[in-house]
Parts: C-alpha cells; sequence; structure tokens
C-alpha cells in the first residue's frame, strides 16, 4: 500500500456538488492499493499513519512530538489508484494498482481496521470509484509519503 499524508487545517470531498465528508484539523490522506498488497501492509499502513508524531507537545516545546491519536484530531481518507502511476512515455500504466473489484473490499476492510484502532467518529472517508473534488488546507505543509514495502 501507498499513502500520501498531509496534516491538515481542515479538508473535505465533494462528489456530485455534495460535500459528503469533512474534517477540521488532522490527517488527510490518499491511499492506494497495490496488486500484491496483504492485510500486513494495510495494518502497517493504519498503524503508521495514527502513530506519525506530525505535531509539537502540549506546551509546544517539542517539535514533531504527538500523533493525531494523541491530539484528538481527525483523519479524512481518500482512495487513491492513481498512486500506483507508472509511467510509459507521457503516458501513465495501473498494472501495479489492486484491481478495482478487488481493491474496493480491502480499503472498506483498511477503513474498518482504522476504526478499530481509533475512535470510529474520528474516521472519515471520501466515495471509493467516485470522481471527487478534494479541498484542503495544508498546516505547514507537511507532506510523507508512506510505502508498505519500503519498511
Amino acid at each position: 500500500m501507498k499513502a500520501i499524508i498531509q496534516r491538515v487545517k481542515n479538508a473535505s470531498v465533494t462528489v456530485e456538488g455534495e460535500v459528503i465528508s469533512e474534517i477540521k484539523q488532522g490527517l488527510m490522506c490518499l491511499i492506494g492499493v497495490g496488486r500484491d498488497d496483504t492485510k500486513d501492509d494495510a495494518e502497517y499502513i493504519a498503524r503508521k499513519i495514527l502513530n506519525l508524531r506530525l505535531w509539537k507537545n502540549e506546551d509546544e516545546t517539542k517539535n514533531w512530538d504527538r500523533s493525531v491519536q494523541q491530539m484528538d484530531y481527525e483523519i479524512l481518507f481518500v482512495s487513491q489508484f492513481t498512486l500506483y502511476a507508472q509511467l510509459k512515455g507521457n503516458k501513465q500504466s495501473y498494472h501495479l494498482a489492486m484491481a478495482p473489484e478487488l481493491s474496493k473490499q480491502f480499503y472498506l476492510e483498511f477503513l474498518e481496521s482504522a476504526k478499530k484502532s481509533y475512535k470510529p467518529e474520528k474516521i472519515k472517508d471520501g466515495r471509493f470509484g467516485a470522481m471527487m473534488d478534494v479541498q484542503l488546507i495544508n498546516d505547514g505543509p507537511v507532506t510523507i509519503q508512506l510505502d508498505s514495502k519500503g519498511k
């Protein structure tokens, strides 16, 4: 699995003119599922996202000390198969991404796992397979890339 994690002041997902998900301060995470990904990959990515230290401590004396869980912030997950794009000249190929009929269930199981590991009401997501408008205000900006195959 691959993830692009952005620390945000707020973020939202709109589908066909309707806001379907939004968060205040926290993380907006683009999630890509690869064709060879397993439950171990999903657990690794979820654990890393929930425990990444991206905020200052309570008295603001130490940077990179607190996680999204410790801050009691929200997370907005957005499925993003294009994280597996391979360029062939100027055209992209997605042969490394998991097939849509398999990746939807895999992604939904990933979301459920994240909800069980944190607070379900703090976990939001877009709409799998939909054309989404994703809006966010970066905080920092802070952007982290994760790849479960590079652990």
